[in-house]
């Protein structure tokens, strides 16, 4: 059904956006941080994925797509980019709202050591697949800034909330590579990835969703702290 994808982008932030407004979560509050992080972290990942298409790494299947195109990408493939965010955060919000704690910074230094260990063994065993090589060096980069650069505390957090989204990934990436319908909507080139898969879904697709939740949630959650310094600082000085 030429619907498919477009279907699978509706289906994925629909809940989400109807519960931002509740008043309890509040999420719609925070959508002035949420819309720049979204779009400074989706225009990478598209021109990332457009090369892709360009150079045969992966493709798209005409006959689940609506034929509307943005550059070599079909508009829902581009969709993708702020659906999932949206619903990645939207429950990270959630989820950071009642969770109590998650581990201290030994922990999540470790966590984080371990898990950069893996993507760069990873990444350098299989450097001759891009979509590997890509995924877990730039993944395993982006950790490190996080981890020593920005000294993020919330980490182990992360970890854990995208180890529940986990769940909703496999079955919106299963449908997306051909779980439950007759073929792939996005189909992958064998000689670019290890060819290990969970059902129908490329190992490196969890990798490469973890990267593109955490880049989205640095910046909005970077830009939600400036936002509270900014009307703190004002505060005072109207108390003055």
């Amino acid at each position: 059904m030429q619907y498919t994808y477009l279907l699978v982008n509706f289906f994925t932030i629909i809940i989400p956006f109807l519960f931002s407004f509740h008043p309890k979560l509040k999420f719609h509050k925070t959508w002035g941080a949420f819309f720049p992080a979204v779009f400074l972290t989706g225009l990478i990942f598209v021109l990332w994925d457009m090369l892709f298409t360009q150079l045969g790494m992966w493709g798209f299947n005409e006959r689940y797509l609506t034929g509307l195109q943005i550059g070599n990408l079909p508009v829902e493939e581009v969709l993708f980019f702020f659906c999932i965010p949206y619903a990645c955060v939207f429950t990270f919000h959630c989820l950071d709202l009642f969770l109590k704690k998650t581990g201290g910074p030994k922990m999540q230094k470790i966590i984080s050591l371990c898990l950069i260990a893996f993507l760069l063994i990873f990444g350098i065993i299989f450097f001759s697949r891009a979509y590997t090589a890509t995924t877990f060096i730039s993944f395993a980069l982006l950790l490190l800034y996080a981890q020593f650069i920005l000294k993020i505390s919330w980490l182990t957090r992360f970890y854990v909330i995208y180890a529940v989204l986990l769940i909703p990934f496999f079955i919106v990436n299963g449908v997306l590579t051909g779980s439950w319908i007759e073929q792939p909507v996005v189909w992958y080139n064998a000689e670019e990835f290890m060819n290990f898969r969970v059902g129908t879904i490329p190992v490196e697709d969890a990798f490469y969703g973890a990267e593109l939740i955490l880049m989205n949630l640095l910046i909005y959650r970077y830009l939600l702290n400036r936002r509270k310094a900014v009307a703190a600082a004002n505060l005072k000085t109207t108390l003055l």
